[in-house]
């Protein structure tokens, strides 16, 4: 059992559309105490090669509420624009535009332990759960 007085989180993505991590997704991470609580803004990351955000900042003392938004409207672009590179035909196919250019996860924590919050995305859909 964990004395800590703090909760930990981590996060990946996954872009199942493709089976391979999502590199390069801007993450913010916000917190707040209770319920009603303001959201404190506590910095970010982007995901690495791996898709995995290593180096979020620390949780503040008394946080019960975490928020990851995670801005993948410019992953899908750039994805689009590399499709139409390597696939010139395609280009006049219709599929243009963002379904989801953000995804907002807002969780409960309580001290002394860890979460990690796996994102599961593809352009039309997206899933998330608490891993390990």
């Amino acid at each position: 059992m964990s004395t800590s007085t703090t909760a930990s989180v981590s996060t990946h993505i996954l872009d199942t559309s493709v089976g391979r991590p999502a590199e390069g997704v801007a993450v913010q991470l916000a917190a707040r105490s209770g319920p009603l609580g303001d959201w404190q803004p506590l910095g970010g990351s982007a995901t690495d090669a791996d898709g995995r955000c290593k180096d979020l900042p620390p949780l503040p003392e008394a946080t019960t509420h975490v928020r990851l938004d995670f801005t993948v409207e410019p992953y899908f672009e750039k994805k689009q624009a590399d499709a139409q590179q390597d696939a010139p035909a395609n280009r006049d196919s219709g599929a243009t535009g963002v379904f989801f250019p953000e995804v907002a996860i807002t969780f409960a924590v309580k001290p002394g332990e860890h979460y990690h919050v796996p994102l599961l995305l593809n352009p039309f859909g997206y899933s998330v759960y608490r891993g390990s």
